[in-house]
């Protein structure tokens, strides 16, 4: 945004017809507008946001777990205006590519484990998930196996909006619009501890947690699954950070029953968790990869899946033509940002500047956990949360499941941070460019948010 553009804002005059004509997602539309519309953002530089009033908020949030190498990076914007002066766009239907939809397959296949030799563009991480549904339903029939349909997943999983991808996602909220889920969706605990261990060791509820998968897949039918999908980390379920027991248990029963794996990388992908994909720290070996977000830090729309070799091989021989595509798959603008988004990863080393940077996170943000009201902090890479409890020794909840979340995200807000509230924990991403004194000064902002919600909650009953 211009500054001259910026020094013309109507504010008001914006708000209002943002709240007359802009229909939001994810939003409450009966508070949105009783409490006055919007929050307009205006412009962002580094791990930083300003909003249309002047006000200045340190983005732990990464926008929605996205902008991986920080805002106003202009090399960005100047590939997509070159791309855009050369070819803005044309479609990759009926055996046509351009040069930055084929560079970019090629860079994202070197930067997964080998046997990914091939990649599917979509435009989002929605659109991942529709995608490797449908694939992977028409592998099985192409494979003499129609009848493996049945997807199986976790519990608060997130996976996508779309009526597939919030069917194989876990959010009762989801399901409970439009008669979702679809048929053909299984869902199963989610690898919780702090919420759901109990008296159980990390280790131990790891392995419980695995077991769930194994006894829906035999009530299901082995013979009936076509594939177990899994964030590496669930992200929008509250950074939920698996016990090292869990993937490994997961893969070995998977592979008992010939039941393939699915990584949703679309969070977890690019370097957020200190490796560039979170299947590698998880220390899992999936067929298909899914990923959006961090493929472009988020300048421009575009997701992909990753198919194995040997699922290729197959559908090569016995497929024929794949009926399935979207307008802007392969989008060059977006393919030639996405190539320079990697470019600026890997010459500036940010995977590695996550791995080193995570410690020094881990240490100032777990300094919370001795507030009042914080039952645990959790991180991997640049990702965790800090959990919201009435009573830290038996990790009771406060009653009303998420109003106390919400309670701190505006505190957040209120103070310059953003943080965000998964029913009443609050989770983080920050981009990978942020520095220890940034960190710091969102580490003390963090306290001052929890002391405010705590003034408000502390002669509270706990559920």
């Amino acid at each position: 945004m211009t500054a001259q553009l910026k020094k013309n804002l109507n504010v008001a005059e914006l708000v209002a017809h943002d709240i007359a004509h802009h229909f939001h997602p994810f939003t409450d539309h009966k508070s949105f507008h009783a409490e006055g519309g919007p929050r307009m953002i205006t412009h962002a530089k580094g791990v930083w946001i300003w909003d249309a009033n002047g006000n200045k908020m340190l983005d732990a949030m990464s926008g929605l777990w996205c902008v991986n190498i920080g805002y106003g990076r202009s090399e960005l914007a100047e590939a997509a205006y070159r791309q855009m002066l050369d070819l803005p766009y044309y479609n990759t239907f009926f055996k046509t590519s351009t040069v930055p939809a084929t560079l970019l397959a090629e860079k994202v296949s070197s930067l997964l484990p080998e046997r990914f030799k091939q990649i599917f563009f979509v435009n989002s991480g929605s659109e991942a998930n529709d995608t490797m549904i449908r694939f992977l339903r028409y592998y099985w029939q192409v494979m003499g196996k129609p009848y493996r349909k049945v997807f199986i997943s976790r519990t608060r999983g997130y996976h996508g909006s779309t009526m597939a991808s919030a069917s194989l996602g876990g959010m009762a909220g989801m399901h409970g619009q439009g008669g979702l889920p679809l048929p053909g969706f299984e869902h199963v605990l989610q690898p919780d501890w702090f919420s759901l261990g109990h008296d159980m060791s990390r280790d131990e509820f790891g392995l419980k947690a695995a077991r769930e998968v194994e006894k829906k897949i035999l009530e299901v039918g082995p013979e009936n699954v076509a594939a177990f999908v899994g964030e590496p980390i669930q992200g929008a379920g509250g950074v939920i950070i698996p016990p090292k027991t869990y993937w490994p248990e997961v893969e070995r029963i998977c592979r008992k029953y010939g039941v393939l794996m699915v990584a949703d990388e679309v969070i977890c992908g690019f370097g957020r968790t200190g490796q560039w994909f979170g299947h590698q720290t998880m220390g899992f070996n999936p067929d298909i990869v899914v990923m959006a977000k961090g493929l472009s830090s988020g300048y421009l729309p575009i997701g992909a899946v990753a198919i194995a070799d040997h699922l290729i091989k197959d559908f090569f021989a016995k497929g024929g033509e794949f009926v399935h595509g979207y307008t802007y798959s392969g989008h060059p603008a977006a393919c030639a940002v996405a190539l320079e988004n990697i470019r600026i990863m890997e010459d500036e080393k940010l995977v590695d500047r996550v791995h080193d940077l995570a410690p020094y996170l881990k240490e100032k943000l777990s300094a919370l956990a001795d507030h009042p009201i914080v039952g645990e902090v959790r991180t991997e890479g640049l990702i965790g949360a800090i959990e919201l409890v009435g009573d830290k020794k038996t990790r009771g909840r406060f009653a009303s499941e998420g109003r106390v979340g919400t309670i701190c995200r505006d505190r957040c807000f209120a103070n310059g941070l953003i943080m965000r509230a998964c029913w009443d924990t609050m989770v983080f991403a920050p981009p990978f460019c942020i520095e220890k004194a940034e960190i710091d000064e969102w580490a003390g902002l963090a306290r001052l948010a929890l002391d405010e919600t705590h003034a408000r909650v502390k002669d509270e009953v706990v559920a």
